[in-house]
């Protein structure tokens, strides 16, 4: 862990932030410094143009077994944990759903996140991975949407996301049900493109960020998350098509789509120049995301 992410692990290698999270005696389980500290470091990593791309998983046998509920029934009761998070400083509106404002948090980032799953993600541990662009799982991995069956409901954004990713009929026979379903079965339904041994998670995690890293442009990359996932709100093709207009003409205009023509016609390794700090095109000038109520 680092001194400013108290429940983290961060690290920046080749290009590639790992972000780990550390709370293994409690399989990683969710609280609101845990919620600070990961919208902490997606900040980081958006603000270092040195990452390209970002891994997420989790310290020992677990990824994240859902919220903490060490504080037993009480643990969701209205107002339970608003002095928690005033103590530490978070002036959010305290009703917010604490999964929530990550999961938007990771929908905005500005480079590629792949989940690697490397055991048990229940409840929130599983809807965190939802705005994350590919997960990968080991086989070790389980995955629950148990919310029914604690009386409680789907919470960040998942109600959102969860459907769009493996259709309303799986979400919501997962949802239902609350229970415990293995990686093949996430593997199967589109929940996670790939399920690998133990030991083999971490290695294919990072070839697949390294293949990000070594071939594409961040400002490409930054701009095609933005094209995909704002495309999902979009209310006809025709919207996509300004903002992938835009994206072109500004794109088109670019050192990197210079450097980019001249590396394939020299057939050499591209050096882009564009960072995501300073060359990000605003391609949805009317994007305004409703505020929070």
């Amino acid at each position: 862990m680092t001194p400013d992410l108290e429940t983290l692990g961060y690290e920046l290698s080749e290009g590639i932030a790992t972000i780990t999270l550390s709370r293994p005696d409690r399989l990683n389980a969710f609280t609101p410094r845990m919620m600070l500290d990961l919208i902490a470091a997606f900040d980081r990593t958006d603000a270092d143009n040195d990452v390209r791309a970002v891994i997420v998983t989790g310290a020992g046998r677990g990824f994240c077994a859902g919220a903490d509920l060490a504080g037993g029934g009480q643990t969701f009761a209205e107002g339970a944990r608003e002095a928690e998070r005033r103590a530490l400083g978070d002036r959010e509106d305290p009703t917010r759903d604490g999964g929530g404002r990550v999961a938007l948090r990771i929908f905005e980032s500005l480079k590629p996140v792949i989940a690697a799953v490397n055991g048990p993600a229940v409840g929130v541990g599983a809807t965190m991975t939802l705005p994350m662009d590919i997960r990968l799982a080991s086989e070790a991995a389980r995955f629950g949407f148990v919310f029914s069956r604690r009386g409680l409901a789907l919470e960040a954004c998942s109600s959102w996301f969860l459907p769009r990713i493996v259709g309303p009929s799986a979400a919501l026979d997962w949802a239902y049900s609350g229970r415990i379903f293995p990686a093949a079965e996430a593997l199967a339904r589109g929940l996670v493109s790939e399920v690998l041994a133990p030991e083999a998670l971490l290695p294919a995690a990072r070839t697949l960020a390294r293949s990000f890293v070594e071939n594409a442009a961040p400002v490409s990359m930054a701009v095609t998350r933005r094209l995909i996932w704002r495309g999902l709100v979009a209310d006809h093709p025709m919207t996509s098509h300004r903002a992938d207009s835009r994206a072109m003409r500004s794109r088109g205009a670019s050192a990197d789509a210079k450097e980019g023509i001249a590396a394939f016609l020299e057939k050499r390794p591209a050096r882009f120049q564009d960072r995501v700090s300073g060359d990000l095109p605003d391609l949805w000038p009317d994007w305004d995301p409703p505020a929070y109520a």
